[in-house]
């Protein structure tokens, strides 16, 4: 089975770091291959369980998190920010589908970022692309832009100790519904999101109910809540894949969850063939050309078993090509033997760039996007399964919209991201709010 677990080595790769030290490489992956994992094999099947539970309709995925996190960023107020707008939007989903939600974070490893061109151009200046904090600087220097492997270990690092905050977070209290419920009801309060206050006041009727009726709280003070990045740089996920002593079978330790992007997801590559050999939950990126034949051959090569809960298709197609480009998929998956999970990724197939040169994305071609992904589910009667968002817990300025009306003029007051543009702590709740809806409807 190792050596199985090798045979990427020999196949096309794409979206890897040209290291300059060779040596260095080696001793990196060396040092990642003798430290301890970061999640743990019982934690990755009871997952399995809880995302087959979703791609049968009897709970839904939440997961979100930012573009690409950073070294610096991983502050304890910056992740108990993320952690919390998690929760929040949690128990707003939780009500309007009236079935769990399976809370997950990009979070704890999302450190690389593919990028469409290897090199970057500012004046008659060319480097190498900035391809997050695991390999390389953002800042426009020879010395910040070279590859280094010492940054797969501080990625561990970084990962470990996100981690061991969130467990302390959603283990400790912090997570307790009362509490995340307060928090939703001060949002809903603020005149510019009137239109949530009844939802929440509903929200706040129920738990009353609960509380009246004796439930046990205790056991609502504590959430499930698991960690998700991109697979992408193999020389981070071969060195943390291990063999589960229980039963032999490789897991990718570095997280709960890994997703294949769509730049990576060719059936004959690398990223595709080492993770159809390990035992975690997967997903997979869908664009808008995706082909009802390349969405059955993944299957066939990343689900032979037909597990459930085994394979994710996040759909990224855009608000205005999903409602042509998902229904060829869902009526294909009909007529196949498989029940992949299908989640909503609205934020990628919805990037524009201001005159002034701000990457962005319009709030409301999001929110189209997720109600075009429902509606296409609705026709084909499949199950919508979950939202996968880029988003902060910080006040940024980002994405264009909102109940805040957050203008092109706006964007330069708090524009924070290296990659990608993120929702915001309001926007995620109000499209929280919003997917809520959706879901009542259903």
């Amino acid at each position: 089975m190792i050596d199985g677990l090798d045979q990427w080595r020999t196949l096309p790769i794409k979206q890897q770091p040209a290291w300059s030290d060779p040596a260095a490489l080696e001793a990196a992956s060396a040092e990642l291959a003798t430290l301890p994992p970061l999640v743990f094999a019982g934690e990755v099947d009871t997952l399995r369980r809880r995302l087959a539970l979703a791609a049968e309709g009897r709970a839904f995925l939440l997961q979100g998190g930012d573009c690409a996190e950073t070294f610096a960023g991983a502050t304890a107020d910056q992740i108990r920010d993320r952690v919390k707008t998690i929760l929040q939007m949690a128990v707003v989903l939780t009500y309007g589908a009236s079935m769990p939600v399976i809370k997950m974070g990009r979070m704890a490893g999302q450190f690389a970022k593919p990028r469409s061109s290897d090199t970057e151009t500012r004046g008659d200046v060319t480097l190498p692309a900035y391809r997050g904090d695991i390999v390389n600087g953002y800042d426009f220097t020879p010395e910040s832009r070279q590859a280094d492997p010492a940054r797969l270990v501080k990625g561990y690092h970084t990962s470990a100790s996100t981690i061991n905050l969130i467990r302390a977070f959603t283990q400790g209290g912090f997570a307790d519904l009362r509490q995340v419920h307060s928090w939703n009801k001060g949002f809903a309060a603020n005149p510019a999101n009137a239109q949530y206050e009844h939802l929440a006041r509903e929200i706040d009727k129920a738990i009353r109910f609960m509380e009246a009726a004796g439930a046990d709280f205790d056991e609502l003070k504590r959430v499930e809540f698991y960690t998700s990045h991109e697979g992408l740089l193999m020389d981070y996920e071969r060195p943390l894949t291990r063999i589960d002593s229980r039963t032999g079978d490789p897991y990718v330790l570095s997280s709960h969850f890994v997703w294949i992007g769509e730049r990576t997801r060719d059936l004959d590559g690398a990223h595709v063939d080492f993770l159809s050999r390990v035992r975690n939950p997967i997903g997979v990126k869908l664009g808008p050309s995706t082909s009802p034949d390349d969405m059955l051959r993944l299957i066939d090569k990343l689900d032979p078993e037909r597990e459930p809960g085994r394979l994710t298709f996040i759909t990224r197609m855009g608000a205005g090509t999903i409602r042509d480009a998902l229904p060829p998929l869902l009526e294909a998956i009909k007529g196949a033997d498989a029940t992949p999970l299908w989640v909503s990724d609205p934020m990628h197939g919805n990037g524009m760039t201001t005159p002034t040169g701000y990457k962005t994305r319009r709030f409301e071609e999001i929110m189209d996007e997720v109600k075009g992904f429902f509606e296409a589910h609705r026709a084909a009667g499949t199950h919508p399964g979950g939202i996968h968002i880029e988003l902060t817990g910080d006040d940024v300025t980002e994405c264009l919209g909102g109940s805040e009306h957050i203008d092109e003029a706006t964007l330069a007051t708090r524009y924070e991201s290296l990659c990608d543009p993120r929702l915001n702590h309001m926007q995620s709740l109000e499209l929280a709010f919003l997917v809520a809806e959706e879901l009542a409807a259903d």
